[in-house]
């Protein structure tokens, strides 16, 4: 078998981040020039500090940290000293105490003195051990805050120095315009080097490198996070702890794939060890899941302890706040846009709020409702007598379990109002998915048309839970996570290195990043959502549900200023004309004395005024025109004007020119769906919420696959993620173009997935397959592979024009 070049080679950049003739420009600064910002070593770091800071302040962000360290001596006293220190017998009137005087028993007689405490703890083994791991983290939090306090205040002068902003604005500013300042600041400071100017894509891509990558491996099915359990059915589990063990594994930790901040490391850019090196990272993860496992008891009696002191005062104050929803850490996951920032999620979540609960209300079952009016009327028959007595005679409250008799009626009277629906309440869950549409801009294909199935509302509650669910999961975290890692991650490291090495980009001046946060129709384009005869990709380099479509729009709109490359200005301006021209024609089409039954409609109208309309997201029409219009592209100078008025009128400004760009990106959302919707009729949908196991597709292969006249097929070690289709000999590059290749601003790593186009026979990973349908599988030729350092025969070299 021919042996080929495993290095990875420089493309053509679809995205040009640096000026011709710059990619390997050094910067010159003369030395009375350079200031303290000059060549920042992380700006990684320092951009993420920048977007963190801009929230808060200095003030702010010190005061949490020292309060976090507070609380953390304070949870493990406090558990030590209940558990060590207190006689619960006199606490609970079970011992006497024998006072001098006739005094009532007071709370420090139930205090045992420090020489029986100190000597309990002693012999405790158990609270030493605690205290001793305490301890450790406690000074690891001690040192990490002392050199965050030197971090944060560097960042405050940068702010005053550099940015030229006093920190009584601060409050008042937003991200776009701080943006724009740092985009200013490089030509005179140059904080970075390797570029003469910057870009925003460029700031985003260093704040949101790891978080990326995340939001493509869930779009991909490629994280463990959906499982289907006998009793439960398809559920997700995705915590914080989870998610922290990811980020270890994959970015930060020890043995990581990531040498630095900035850097995938060269040996996960070749594909030739790519099963020595799966090898490797299953090991690691067996022992971090090894470690979980031992940790376990400590992590989930610190769970436990936590939610106790976190959440009993809430609770008792407002018992329903159980039943309130929130969106869960793996709905923010799959709804978030690539290169999308933390408050531009939250924000945009937050306004679709109260549409999902609305929604999720819509469910209640007529059966409980019932019961919980029932139940709330004798609990508040019995509420009313105690309360009755109370108030003639104060001394009923002296009675043993009276006062905790009112309190545990007071809570049954508000768990069973949540499951009583508002009277006035009108069952129409299509109108409001299509208002939740408009701002989480994600929405698997069956779910229209199907709001009113309870199928529809079981998985909605996967992206919008309990807030008791999130807790009770949180809590069985330290004991559910050394599992999925040891058994369901453990399973996947073949992928895992192929999905990095296939989909790491070096863009210069930024680094290693995901190729699906470049957000190029050509490679990542996916032709059901308008991006048809302008892609290139093969169904393993499409993202889902239109998310490299959807997240361009929301990102151009975000940040008006920024200079895509020309074919992705001419989708962005094609797009808009679109909506534009069909906004402009809505206004006569919904007028109800123009438009008679039988007259056709067009898709704007459709959207604004049919049986989903978007007066619910308090749309106007006026608001409607302008946003369409492109509005937040003639008003973008003024985002970074409003600083030289007031305060008030730079905080105003922002408010509107948000509100512009938020309604302009709902109403090319739902344009966009709408548009999917009607090319998909007649198609075999690819429906994105029952996700296929990638890893069960590997261990079976069809017969058709069995039965192909390649002898090559047996042995190859088979993944999911890893493209097999056998090139031909033209496609196997000659020196000049290798040499030719060099020349451009972007590499990307040598991997299949830029030529080679998988078979549409069948399901691709990350693809969704209709309920209870099951979801075709299909293997391609795998030729073997004669030895793990040499490069697998599909694996080749391409040229730049293909990219």
């Amino acid at each position: 078998m021919a042996h080929f070049d495993t290095e990875y080679q420089r493309l053509e950049a679809s995205y040009s981040d640096s000026p011709p003739g710059e990619e390997n420009l050094l910067m010159h600064v003369p030395e009375g020039a350079k200031s303290h910002w000059h060549h920042i070593e992380n700006l990684d770091l320092f951009f993420q500090r920048i977007s963190f800071y801009m929230k808060n302040g200095f003030t702010c962000m010190l005061l949490g940290e020292i309060f976090e360290l507070v609380q953390l001596l304070f949870v493990v006293g406090f558990t030590v000293f209940l558990a060590n220190c207190v006689d619960y017998d006199i606490l609970f009137a079970n011992k006497f105490v024998n006072h001098t005087d006739s005094s009532k028993v007071t709370l420090p007689d139930a205090f045992l003195p420090v020489d029986v405490c100190s000597a309990r703890i002693r012999d405790n083994a158990f609270v030493i051990f605690v205290l001793i791991i305490s301890g450790v983290f406690w000074l690891h939090r001690l040192v990490k805050f002392l050199y965050n306090v030197c971090c944060y205040w560097e960042i405050r002068s940068f702010y005053i120095n550099a940015l030229k902003m006093t920190m009584s604005e601060l409050p008042y500013a937003t991200w776009q315009e701080v943006q724009a300042r740092i985009v200013e600041i490089q030509k005179e400071h140059q904080i970075c080097i390797h570029k003469k100017e910057l870009t925003e894509l460029d700031i985003y891509h260093r704040i949101l490198r790891f978080k990326n990558y995340m939001v493509a491996m869930v779009n991909k099915s490629l994280l463990p996070v959906r499982f289907r359990l006998p009793t439960l059915g398809e559920s997700v589990f995705y915590t914080r702890g989870l998610k922290y063990n990811f980020e270890l594994i994959f970015f930060w930790g020890p043995g990581s794939l990531f040498e630095n901040e900035w850097s995938l490391k060269p040996e996960y850019k070749r594909g030739g060890n790519r099963l020595e090196l799966a090898d490797r990272l299953a090991s690691r993860i067996l022992w971090i899941g090894i470690a979980n496992l031992l940790l376990c008891p400590v992590i989930l009696v610190w769970q436990i302890l936590y939610a106790f002191f976190s959440y009993t005062e809430v609770i008792k104050r407002e018992p329903g706040s159980l039943g309130a929803r929130c969106w869960s850490l793996y709905g923010r996951c799959y709804l978030r846009h690539f290169n999308e920032l933390d408050h531009e999620l939250m924000s945009r979540l937050s306004k679709g709020y109260k549409a999902a609960s609305k929604y999720m209300n819509c469910f209640l079952s007529p059966l409980l409702t019932v019961v919980a009016k029932n139940v709330a009327f004798f609990a508040g028959s019995l509420l009313a007598v105690l309360i009755a007595l109370t108030i003639y005679d104060e001394d009923v409250l002296a009675v043993e379990h009276v006062l905790t008799s009112i309190t545990l009626l007071g809570v049954c009277i508000t768990v069973c109002r949540s499951f009583i629906p508002d009277k006035h309440m009108v069952f129409c869950p299509e109108q409001l998915l299509r208002v939740i549409l408009a701002h989480i801009h994600y929405m698997p294909d069956h779910w229209q048309g199907n709001a009113h199935r309870y199928e529809t509302r079981d998985q909605f509650s996967q992206l919008f839970q309990y807030k008791a669910v999130f807790i009770l999961e949180e809590l069985i975290s330290p004991v559910v996570t050394p599992i999925i890692l040891i058994f369901c991650l453990r399973r996947k490291s073949l992928e895992i290195i192929d999905f990095f090495r296939n989909f790491t980009v070096e863009v210069v001046g930024v680094g290693d990043t995901c190729s699906f946060a470049q957000m190029d129709i050509r490679q990542h384009g996916h032709p059901a959502w308008m991006s048809a005869g302008k892609t290139e990709a093969s169904i393993y380099q499409q993202a889902e549900d239109g998310k490299t479509e959807l997240s361009l729009m929301h990102f151009a709109i975000t940040n008006p200023q920024w200079q895509p490359p020309q074919e992705t200005t001419q989708f962005i301006s094609q797009l808009k004309e679109r909506v534009h021209r069909e906004a402009t024609g809505a206004a006569s089409d919904t007028h109800p004395l123009s438009l008679s039954e039988s007259e056709p409609r067009s898709l704007i109208a459709n959207l604004l005024v049919g049986p989903s309309t978007l007066a619910s997201v308090h749309f106007s029409s006026s608001l409607t025109n302008h946003a369409a219009a492109g509005s937040s592209d003639g008003a973008t100078d003024a985002r970074t004007v409003s600083s030289g008025s007031s305060a008030w009128e730079g905080q105003l400004t922002s408010l509107v020119l948000s509100e512009y760009a938020s309604t302009e990106m709902s109403i090319h959302a739902l344009y966009m769906h709408e548009l999917h919707k009607q090319q998909s009729r007649g198609e075999l949908s690819r429906h994105t919420w029952h996700r296929q196991e990638s890893d069960e597709s590997s261990d079976s292969v069809p017969d058709e696959v069995r039965s192909e006249p390649n002898p090559h097929s047996r042995h190859f070690p088979r993944s999911h993620t890893f493209p097999t289709t056998v090139p031909s000999p033209s496609a196997i590059p000659t020196s000049s173009s290798r040499a030719s290749s060099h020349s451009s601003s972007q590499r990307r790593y040598s991997g299949p997935t830029t030529a080679l186009k998988h078979k549409s026979r069948g399901v691709p990973m990350g693809g969704w397959a209709e309920e209870g349908q099951a979801a075709p599988r299909h293997h391609e030729t795998l030729p073997e592979e004669s030895s793990e350092d040499d490069m697998p025969p599909q694996i080749h070299k391409v040229d730049a024009g293909c990219v």
